[in-house]
């Protein structure tokens, strides 16, 4: 599995802000329109397999740290949670059950279905390229690489989105032969398909990763050089994806690399990682982006700044202002296309793909962010949405506005907590009943029935499956009305997967029959699937006893 990005590129936000530079009038583009020039393009990887798929590379291919064992906390490389209910196909994990109870399930790349459902979402918000990542091919993954083009070509064609070839050098030692080999005898096929992305009417190339300062691409300026120029004698647009201060050649990029740059018939800079707040982006925009889209016109270059969601695991999304501001900027500049970094990088916190909404569609107690993460509720299109709104305004169908017109909903609200009792003939277990007072006497609505632990052995316990995880915050027990008064000290426990629980509540607490034997335990409030009462003691009879366990939201 190739080094992440952010693992080599993750630098210190910059956070000092600055007045924003406005220029007198937009950029003029150095190409008119086509597949990249004047349209929003989406890096997708493409690098989910699970085992059974039928993927070459075989195991859990970029979903855990050790690809031979299944996704968990402790083996995992996932930082944001897929939406599920879109796919076909699902494949189990070793991760806990979700918040409402689902199984914590992935999809694989591998899958047709998969790839056609994320060219769907294209179409349906306007998002008009793909960059398909392709790291050396050379490698384990080569083959799984070469079957995932095929399988976009076939979804673009379906969709009529288009794509092009988008080479990560990273740690591809022998990259400057090996590039030209994979691309004359296998990638340029895919140029003869309508779908194959198309500017200035040459099929489109990007090399990402010339002229970065780290150990992952230590190729000098001529080996690069001569590969740029290989790719445009045979009649290709080259994009050149860049270090963030390529120009300065400082910081994240080495010197030397001025003639590479300027051979590049796009530049298209790196920004994630660089920044997690408004301020920062505000910062770039005064200090590095307006300056780099005047070296880009200078040289006839056309300029595609990256733009990006914020990474969710460390909260920069700000329920999609950082998002819009991002775009607002680079669109404000004049650039002449946008990159968006990722569609599906879920393994960096970046997507734009649908994403778990709430806690409840996340793997319950793992920590991953959904993108309710600062109290807001976001559908799970939200960012294929506001995705939608920046490519309008890029073209010019929607005017160029700072406020973000894309709401976290389509109009609809999140699910009201339910309401009444959510235990009312749910499944129930016990650790053990006398004679007939089973379990279900507690749930049956019917007061005059109840259920019985088995006598003289306590602990005892009774315990009600909710369907899925609900929010909990308060529990009715009852006895039969007519019965006389009695203590019973008890623990109310909750859990999510029926395994693992928490203490809600606990203590002695009695029922008196001038208060219809009705006791109420409130706690704060929990998503729970499982609520668990154990008796440890009872003054009336020596058993646990309830003719009636409910169980209520608030």
């Amino acid at each position: 599995m190739p080094v992440t990005r952010r693992t080599l590129l993750s630098t210190a936000a910059l956070c000092s802000a600055a007045a924003l530079v406005t220029r007198p009038s937009p950029a003029g583009a150095a190409s008119p329109p086509g597949d990249v020039v004047g349209k929003i393009s989406v890096g997708y990887q493409g690098w989910f397999a699970c085992p059974g798929d039928g993927a070459p590379i075989g195991g859990w291919w970029h979903w855990s740290r050790d690809r031979f064992q299944p996704p968990s906390p402790a083996n995992t490389t996932i930082v944001s949670w897929p939406d599920m209910r879109d796919f076909t196909r699902a494949y189990p994990t070793a991760y806990p059950n979700l918040g409402d109870g689902r199984p914590a399930t992935l999809f694989s790349s591998y899958d047709q279905q998969t790839v056609d459902t994320h060219f769907q979402w294209m179409r349906t918000y306007g998002i008009d390229t793909a960059a398909l990542q392709r790291f050396n091919p050379m490698g384990d993954e080569g083959p799984t690489r070469d079957a995932m083009a095929s399988k976009v070509r076939t979804a673009a064609e379906a969709t009529g989105r288009k794509f092009y070839v988008m080479y990560d050098v990273t740690g591809w030692t022998s990259m400057q032969g090996d590039i030209k080999t994979d691309w004359t005898n296998k990638m340029a096929a895919h140029t003869s398909s309508s779908a194959y992305a198309r500017q200035n009417g040459k099929p489109v190339v990007c090399i990402w990763g010339f002229g970065f300062n780290d150990d992952g691409r230590p190729f000098a300026p001529a080996a690069c050089l001569d590969v740029v120029n290989w790719f445009k004698a045979r009649g290709c647009y080259v994009i050149g994806g860049v270090p963030t201060y390529w120009r300065e050649g400082k910081n994240d990029s080495r010197t030397g690399f001025e003639a590479v740059y300027r051979a590049f018939n796009m530049i298209s800079p790196w920004m994630v990682g660089r920044t997690g707040t408004l301020d920062g982006l505000d910062w770039f925009l005064a200090n590095v982006n307006t300056a780099d889209q005047a070296e880009c016109n200078a040289y006839g270059i056309d300029y595609q700044p990256c733009v990006l969601p914020g990474d969710l695991s460390t909260g920069a999304r700000r329920h999609g202002d950082f998002y819009w501001r991002s775009l607002y900027n680079m669109i404000k500049l004049g650039a002449q296309g946008l990159y968006v970094s990722m569609f599906d990088e879920f393994n960096e916190g970046n997507q734009i793909a649908k994403t778990a909404e709430t806690a409840a569609s996340v793997p319950a107690g793992s920590g991953i962010r959904a993108l309710d993460e600062d109290g807001t509720f976001c559908s799970s299109d939200y960012y294929l949405r506001i995705t939608q709104d920046g490519g309008r305004m890029l073209k010019g169908q929607l005017a160029l506005t700072a406020v973000r017109p894309t709401q976290p909903t389509t109009g609809t609200t999140p699910p009201p907590p339910p309401t009444g009792d959510l235990a009312r003939g749910k499944p129930t277990a016990e650790s053990g009943h006398t004679q007939t007072y089973g379990a279900n006497n507690a749930v049956d609505g019917d007061a005059g029935t109840y259920w019985e632990s088995t006598n003289h052995a306590f602990p005892q316990w009774i315990q009600v499956d909710l369907g899925s995880a609900l929010p909990v915050g308060r529990l009715v027990l009852k006895l039969p009305p007519g019965w006389g008064a009695r203590t019973q000290t008890l623990t109310v426990a909750t859990s999510t997967n029926g395994s693992s629980f928490a203490t809600f509540a606990g203590g002695a607490r009695t029922f008196d029959p001038a208060t219809g034997n009705t006791v109420t335990v409130t706690g704060s409030s929990v998503q729970a699937r499982f609520v668990r009462v154990t008796f440890t003691a009872n003054t009336g009879w020596p058993a646990g006893q309830l003719s009636a366990l409910e169980v209520y939201s608030a």
